[in-house]
């Protein structure tokens, strides 16, 4: 008889529920897409406009509820419309016409995205972010700060947020910034001051930092049109739906007041409203000052590294008319290969940068898509007849409170911008008398400090979440204090500056 202990035990299956609500999951949006097949389209809009928008409308549930990876979800419902392009994506005239080749027509439009300069913009963005990473620039520049400005609990608030500032116009991933650089190194830190995870003692200064790092993170993927990928995908969308350009330098002075304010306050008001038990301590200053020790010396690829972002930088803000931002951050990805700050290996290894290549490529053929069979312009005009009446203001800040307060229902900026963004900008377009320009940069802005509202809404809200110095009823107060401050601001003095210069 063979004992229990040498017995090779299998894991145990699964609860049936659980099994259960994952098969849901997963069928979830090809019910969703079945469900709206079936239903009569509606007046004035064609089929083949109805039925593209069922496949759309799957795909969003599916980056929502995730049963497969977002480039999964994307590529699939690309190839979907492609195979079925005769029903989903060409109208009976195009059909007719016997030069429309549709295989051939279908295939363009499904690699569309691939060539979208945004597209490449995201993935330059993303080798800069492996370069702060190889080089450890990223860091060196956070432990620098918190060197000089950690002995008090208010001015290391300012540290974090500083080094954040400093990180944001190159990476456009904020979880990559704030979660994979920032969290690192100021989770050194409570212990320093005798404050734990999952303890009392948290709020000694634990979760005070925790909060002013979400917070910051937030703040400056708003305040920068690279600091957050969404962003990069609103500014391809807006171009598709409504045809209009936001450069680098625009969307920053748009945001600019709004930024500097929420970026001089927001450790002070965090200290007032979740204040740290201990306000002094001499340790972390000399714990920073250890680790920079360890760096040494700036590195060749430091420096070669920091010269480079800064040429892209002044390039998206001054050059955009000679040089296509896109081809800029390639320019600087080639320097950066040449010199050996990065090996070619380190961007064939890249998994984020590729996953996220694939996955807003597909995203903007999709969004695309929805303008390309008439289903934008159904939306706008018969949105813009139940708007009929009211003020270009009050539409205008309506509109805008809707996809801010929505972002509750989204555990990904993706799929918000995705989602809303496109509908809201073409209900947008169909009222007489509103600004355009104005509507989009104030709605494209708000993306990054949205995602402070709740513990899912920005890629490293789960990371400081789940630190244990965060407990869930104070991440929902203060999500939903900050997150009224920020729409207020942006509201009251964003709206207006923007009216007054652009």
């Amino acid at each position: 008889m063979i004992k229990d202990s040498e017995q090779n035990v299998s894991p145990a299956p699964p609860p049936t529920s659980g099994r259960a609500k994952k098969a849901i999951i997963f069928l979830l949006p090809a019910l969703i897409a079945l469900l709206l097949l079936v239903t009569p389209v509606p007046e004035g809009l064609s089929p083949h406009a109805w039925h593209f928008f069922a496949i759309f409308a799957a795909v969003i549930v599916g980056l929502i509820f995730e049963p497969l990876p977002g480039a999964v979800i994307g590529l699939t419902g690309i190839v979907v419309v492609a195979i079925f392009n005769q029903w989903l994506l060409f109208s009976p005239e195009q059909l007719a016409d016997p030069q429309f080749k549709t295989a051939n027509q279908a295939f363009k439009w499904a690699v569309s995205g691939f060539s979208n300069s945004t597209v490449w913009l995201i993935f330059g963005a993303f080798m800069f972010a492996a370069g702060y990473d190889k080089t450890n620039l990223g860091r060196r520049l956070a432990l620098i700060l918190v060197k000089f400005l950690g002995r008090r609990s208010l001015t290391l608030g300012y540290a974090i947020t500083f080094a954040d500032l400093l990180l944001a116009p190159f990476t456009p991933s904020n979880t990559a910034r704030s979660g994979g650089t920032i969290y690192p190194i100021i989770a050194n830190l409570p212990p320093l001051y005798g404050s734990k995870p999952n303890d009392p003692s948290a709020r000694k200064i634990g979760s005070y930092l925790m909060w002013v790092a979400i917070t910051a993170a937030c703040i400056t993927s708003s305040m920068f049109l690279s600091a957050l990928a969404p962003n990069l995908l609103a500014l391809a969308l807006v171009k598709s739906v409504v045809g209009i350009d936001i450069t680098w330098g625009r969307w920053f002075l748009a945001f600019l007041p709004v930024g500097i304010l929420l970026i001089v306050t927001m450790p002070l008001l965090a200290y007032w409203l979740y204040p740290p038990e201990v306000k002094v301590n001499e340790e972390v200053p000399k714990w920073a000052a250890s680790e920079l020790k360890k760096l040494g010396r700036m590195s060749r690829n430091e420096i070669l590294l920091l010269c480079f972002v800064c040429c892209a930088l002044l390039m998206w803000i001054f050059a955009a008319a000679w040089i296509e931002p896109a081809m800029a951050a390639l320019l600087v990805v080639v320097l950066m290969l040449w010199t050996g700050v990065l090996s070619w290996n380190d961007i064939t290894s890249n998994k984020p940068a590729w996953n996220t290549f694939a996955w807003f490529a597909t995203l903007v053929a999709l969004a695309d898509g929805l303008a390309k069979v008439g289903f934008i312009r159904w939306l706008g005009q018969e949105a813009g007849l139940l708007l009929t009446g009211i003020s270009p203001t009050v539409a205008t800040v309506m509109l805008f409170l809707a996809f801010y307060l929505l972002h509750y229902l989204f555990a990904s900026s993706t799929a918000h911008t995705t989602a809303l963004l496109p509908a809201i900008l073409t209900i947008g377009a169909a009222i007489p008398g509103i600004d355009m320009p104005i509507f989009c940069l104030l709605l494209v802005t708000s993306l990054g400090i949205m995602g402070i509202i709740t513990p899912y809404g920005t890629g490293p809200s789960p990371i400081y979440y789940g630190s244990g110095y965060l407990p869930t009823k104070d991440y929902w107060r203060l999500g939903s204090i900050f997150g009224v401050i920020f729409l207020l601001a942006l509201l009251f003095i964003g709206y207006p500056w923007m009216k007054m210069i652009f």
